[in-house]
């Protein structure tokens, strides 16, 4: 495969970086910027695409098995962030574990410190099994995604949403149930891998 500007951070790179955790088969686009990348976990066969930007600063990030973060996503995990298998999150996808206070009744920025300013969030934002969140979406803090939904483009999820749903908008909100016929794929997947019959994408690259 021959790329222009492609290069990819692989395994060996991100452990002698300074990753807590690094699985097999996984590439991040040298492009990205990594803030405190010794509080990142990173499971096996995941990418992560160009010009990412994950901040782990006061906080860590963790990500499963299967996952996909595209281009121009940008996370920050003060308060925890985990990405669990499978997940997918489109291109433009902002994911936010604590933000500033919009009340008036604390300051605000990173300039102050946070002896001043509101408190880190109380729940992590969770990011289920099988989720898929479209190109543009926001999360907010202490957002759990439950195993199997689906959040379209450009939504704006600002509470928890149940498992195997549809959503859409802003605020988010289910429009139907979504199939769970794809445990039945991840099953047969699995299978062909212990079998040894298939070749992983993020291993070509």
């Amino acid at each position: 495969m021959k790329n222009h500007l492609g290069r990819f951070l692989r395994e060996d790179r991100l452990r002698e970086l300074g990753a807590a955790a690094v699985g097999e088969n996984v590439a991040v686009h040298e492009t990205c910027v990594l803030v405190d990348l010794e509080n990142m976990r990173f499971g096996s066969n995941v990418r992560i695409d160009p010009f990412c930007m994950l901040s782990a600063a006061g906080g860590w990030l963790t990500m499963g098995d299967f996952v996909h973060v595209a281009t121009h996503v940008f996370v920050t995990a003060g308060s925890g962030v985990e990405l669990c298998d499978f997940v997918g999150l489109s291109p433009g996808v902002r994911v936010f574990s604590r933000s500033d206070d919009f009340t008036g009744e604390y300051l605000t920025n990173p300039t102050v410190p946070a002896t001043f300013t509101k408190p880190p969030a109380l729940r992590p934002v969770r990011v289920g099994r099988h989720v898929v969140v479209g190109a543009g979406t926001v999360i907010l803090p202490e957002v759990d995604i439950g195993d199997g939904s689906t959040v379209g483009a450009g939504s704006v999820v600002t509470r928890s949403l149940d498992p195997w749903g549809i959503y859409v908008g802003s605020p988010a909100r289910r429009v139907r149930d979504r199939s769970q016929g794809l445990l039945a794929v991840e099953a047969r997947f699995r299978a062909s891998l212990v079998a040894g019959e298939v070749v992983l994408p993020v291993s070509r690259l």
